[in-house]
């Protein structure tokens, strides 16, 4: 069983950049995230259906088109990609950035969704009260609906980043399979799969890859049990 823990450096790396890549997809979205999640939960305008629906496009659609329409947008002569290279230096297609906009594509509807119904399982009478005696609107936002919205911020980041970890179509369209640049642990086992005697590393990277998303849900609960109790308390 030595072969499973013996991992090549080219494997290494395709681990370490799954987590990097995985960390700020997630931290990225978080933002947006909770920005959008407010405004679905408490905004009331025109086209909130059409917002709900674009938040969410990416579940229904295939991974591979997704890909596609971040290549066509921020690809190096996408109308998005060329402003962001020539004005900020900023390149997503074909580089590890890219990879982790992929995934935060993916993973945002889920992280959206976790905090949406955290925040609409806020009491809105303790903000209201809070407001009567003077606090303002980010007050009280900071001190009263963030905490209590804290348990579904933390599923919904756990939740985006285990997404992130295993994404794999919209992936390898946008930045493709690159060793060392934007080899995630997906696309490695994919290229395992394609040549002959890799069978043996396909599965390390295959229990690699449970491993790590079952702690980060694992995680999630627990954090959000706990966070829970602590509000319960208090």
């Amino acid at each position: 069983m030595n072969w499973l823990l013996d991992l090549t450096p080219d494997e290494w790396n395709a681990v370490r950049l799954s987590i990097k890549v995985a960390t700020v997809a997630m931290l990225a979205s978080l933002p947006p995230g909770i920005l959008i999640a407010l405004l679905l939960a408490r905004g009331q305008f025109w086209g909130k259906t059409l917002l709900n629906g674009l938040v969410h496009l990416p579940l229904i659609l295939p991974p591979v088109v997704t890909g596609y329409l971040l290549l066509l947008t921020f690809g190096k002569r996408g109308p998005a990609g060329a402003f962001l290279a020539e004005h900020f230096g900023i390149v997503f297609s074909f580089r590890w950035t890219g990879a982790a906009l992929a995934c935060g594509v993916m993973g945002f509807p889920l992280m959206v969704r976790a905090i949406r119904l955290s925040i609409e399982a806020v009491d809105r009478k303790m903000e209201a009260a809070a407001g009567t005696l003077g606090a303002n609107p980010y007050w009280v936002f900071a001190t009263i609906t963030l905490p209590l919205m804290l348990p579904g911020l933390i599923a919904g980041a756990i939740l985006s980043f285990a997404k992130a970890m295993g994404e794999f179509g919209a992936t390898i369209t946008f930045v493709s399979n690159i060793p060392n640049e934007t080899q995630t642990l997906p696309s490695a086992i994919y290229t395992f799969t394609q040549v002959p005697g890799g069978d043996e590393g396909a599965l390390r990277l295959t229990l690699i890859s449970i491993v790590i998303s079952m702690a980060a849900l694992v995680a999630s609960e627990v954090l959000a049990r706990r966070v829970g109790r602590r509000m319960d308390i208090e």
